[in-house]
Parts: C-alpha cells; structure tokens; sequence
C-alpha cells in the first residue's frame, strides 16, 4: 500500500500546495492590479474552483473509461500553464484566466479513485487519511511559505513555484505510481447518475464539502484585508497568524483522523468541526484587537484540519466500486463550487456589509449544518472476501446477488473476486460456499 499510495499523496498534496501557497497573499496582491474591484478579487481568489467544479466530474468519467494516470498528466500540464500565466499576469483580467486555467486541471478525484483502486478496501481508510494528512501538512506549510516567500521574492514567484511543482508531479506519476488493475465492475450494474444523486448519505457529504470550502475561501479573503486595513499590518508580518494556525491545526489532524477511522466517529468529528467554525467567525467578526482575531482566525484552522484527513475517506465509503469516480468527482465539484462562491460572494458583501452582520448570518448556517450531519449515520464496517478464480468460478456469481452482500467485481489483474460483505449476517465460508 505504501508504494501506492505515498507518491499519489505527494502528488495531490503538492498540488494543493500550490494553490494554497498563494491563498494567504492573493487578495492583497491581486488588489493593486490593473482594473482590481473587491468583486474581481473575490472571484480571482475562488476563480481556479469553478473551472474545477465544471470539470471535476467529467475528469472522474474520462478516468473511470480511459485511464488514471493519462488523466492526472492533462489536468497536471493545464495546472502547470494557469501558474504560467498567472506568474507573468499585469492585469486582474489576466490573473483570473490564469487562475481558471490552473482549476481545469481538476483531478482531485481521479487521484482519489487511483489510490482507492490500488488498494484494498479494509486498507482504503488508511490510505485516504494518509492522503488527507499530506493535504494537511500541505496546507499548513503554504500558510507559512506563503507570506513569507510572496513578501522576500514577489508573489509572481510563488506562482513559478507552482509550474515547477506541476511538472515535477508528472515525473513522479510516471517513475513512481504503479499502474491501477484492470477492474470488471459487478455485473449488470451500470453507474446511474440519478441513484448517486438520490443518495442522502451522500447528498449530506457533498453539502459539507460545499461549505466548509466555501468558508475556508472567505476567511483567506477577509483575514488579510482586515489584517492590513484595520489592524495596520504589513503582507511580511502575515506569518505571525498563519503560523499558529498551522500549528494548532495541524496537532488537530492527526486526533481528528484517529477518532473518525478506529473508532468510526466520523459524524461526530464533522460536528465539532462544524461548532469551531461557528465559534471562529464569531470571534473574527466582533474581535477588538489584533490578538483576538489572531485567535479566532486559529480556531477556524483547528476545525478545518480536523475535517480534511476524513473528508474524502468519508465520501467514498457511501460509494460503490463502480461508481467512485463519478461520486468523488461530484463530491469534489460540490467543494469547488463552495469555494468559488465563499471567495465570489465574500467579495460582493466585504464592502456593502459589515463584517459583524456577515458572521452571525454564518453563525446560523453553521448551527444548520450540524443539525444536518446529526442526522447522517456513521458508514457501518464491512469486510471484504477476496477469492482466486483459480478455485471459484463465476458459473455461480448469481448466487451472490445476496442481502448481505453489498457489492463484488473481478481484479482482472490479479486474478481474483473481491467480495464486500456484512460479516454478522453471512460469514465468508458462507460466501464461498455460494460460489462452489
């Protein structure tokens, strides 16, 4: 699993990289370009995520029929030529194209789909957290590398270091990921775009996905404004709040994940996130000092990062072999969609409505979103019966057309059946005898 999944870990987590490495700067630089309103720099700032929204699920599709890898090396060339142009961009017009460029390269979920296909399904926990953890630790070290390379060097080089990273990615894809196996999917179930729609569990997660990206992208557009404008700070002295918030946010990943996985106490961990969120706003918002909005600005990274290792390990647990590229693909246009919108709609409101109004309003939906994940049931443990067709055939497949099994397909590669199944009303003795 290791081989597997670290260099895809890396992949997606330096490529995160590269789009937070400027989250922390962008408004104030984006600001004091040619033809900047606070509306064009909202929509710069979540920009790259509606280009990922549009594409995300046609990415998932192509992946699912052509490929994992050829798929992540396009979307890894269209992200390395947005950075491009973003680094050489003179006007806001120019850095937003440069921006919706590096959201086209929108393979998110086919990463996720090429780890949950090479390996097992009792292991998938381990390596999405593992995926998450580097996200995280991605996320953390842009907020410090951010300000500070942006104020020494310029934040067109941080924009370089982004190519630079794309690129290097597709080296590492090609030299260190190994090939997904060639799956047959369970017989006479095509993907069905209503039933995934349709799905609650899965509506619930696309929703979360969908705000807490969507005030993740509203807190990197009000904290450096209000940083610079109220509270007199310069873009170099940024670093004295990114840096306690990847601190206290990263020591909060690795509990979070802990809890959610070993103990399968997903919904509450989504919950308490929820609650720091709803208490960050409200300190950011009514805060009198800079050292009390540094400390609100804190609490919202510890309930961020306490949702990022689970997230994506989460959504695919509601979502069928065959139907996992598709499912993350809409899972993650939801969040895309959450974070143009957060950047989008935080620039319309800054400069029409006070900052206090806006957090209550989010205050609200916060305690709305908790509601909602109460009602969401924690995904039950199944097991998995992996069998050679050396020994079993498929003649007898429709014997596994059984309530306590949920779904089985055909590892092509290695000559085996992979079974999911409810171990406490069928055992895999059982399973095999069916088979036999």
């Amino acid at each position: 699993m290791i081989k597997s999944v670290l260099p895809l870990s890396a992949i997606i987590a330096l490529r995160f990289f590269g789009l937070f490495l400027v989250l922390p700067v962008i408004s104030v630089y984006a600001m004091n370009l040619e033809g900047a309103t606070p509306t064009l720099v909202g929509i710069v700032i979540g920009g790259y995520a509606l280009t990922q929204m549009i594409f995300q699920v046609p990415f998932g599709i192509i992946s699912d029929k052509l490929g994992r890898k050829g798929t992540i090396i396009i979307g890894l060339l269209l992200f390395a030529i947005g950075s491009l142009i973003c680094a050489i961009s003179t006007d806001i017009y120019s850095l937003l194209l440069g921006r919706l460029l590096q959201g086209a390269g929108a393979i998110g979920a086919v990463v996720t789909a090429t780890i949950s296909d090479l390996v097992k399904e009792e292991q998938r926990s381990k390596a999405m957290a593992t995926m998450g953890m580097f996200i995280g630790v991605a996320f953390a070290a842009s907020m410090a590398a951010g300000p500070t390379i942006g104020a020494k060097f310029g934040v067109e080089t941080l924009f370089y270091i982004t190519m630079f990273i794309a690129l290097g990615s597709i080296f590492v894809l090609i030299k260190m990921v190994p090939n997904p196996p060639h799956i047959t999917h369970t017989y006479n179930k095509k993907v069905e775009l209503g039933a995934v729609l349709k799905n609650v569990n899965l509506i619930k997660m696309n929703i979360t996905n969908f705000l807490q990206k969507g005030l993740m992208t509203f807190a990197f557009m009000i904290i450096p404004m209000v940083l610079t404008k109220t509270y007199g700070w310069q873009m170099s002295d940024l670093w004295q709040v990114y840096i306690p918030a990847m601190i206290f946010g990263f020591l909060s990943m690795a509990p979070a994940a802990i809890i959610a996985e070993k103990k399968g106490k997903f919904r509450e961990i989504l919950i308490i996130g929820i609650v720091f969120f709803a208490v960050s706003y409200l300190i950011i918002g009514f805060s009198t000092s800079a050292a009390v909005f540094v400390i609100g600005v804190v609490i919202f990274f510890i309930g961020f990062n306490m949702h990022e290792p689970i997230m994506q390990s989460l959504a695919s647990k509601f979502a069928k072999v065959h139907q996992r590229g598709l499912v993350l693909g809409i899972f993650n246009s939801a969040g895309y969609l959450g974070t143009f919108l957060g950047g989008m709609i935080g620039g319309m409101f800054y400069q029409d409505v006070t900052l206090s109004t806006l957090v209550v309003v989010i205050a609200v939906i916060c305690v709305l979103w908790a509601i909602l994940i109460i009602t969401m049931a924690n995904p039950s443990k199944k097991k998995f019966a992996y069998l050679s067709l050396n020994e079993f055939h498929l003649e007898n497949s429709g014997n596994l057309n059984h309530t306590a099994i949920d779904e089985w397909y055909i590892n092509n590669t290695e000559n085996i059946i992979a079974i999911k199944y409810d171990n406490e009303k069928i055992s895999e003795e059982e399973i095999k005898n069916l088979l036999k």
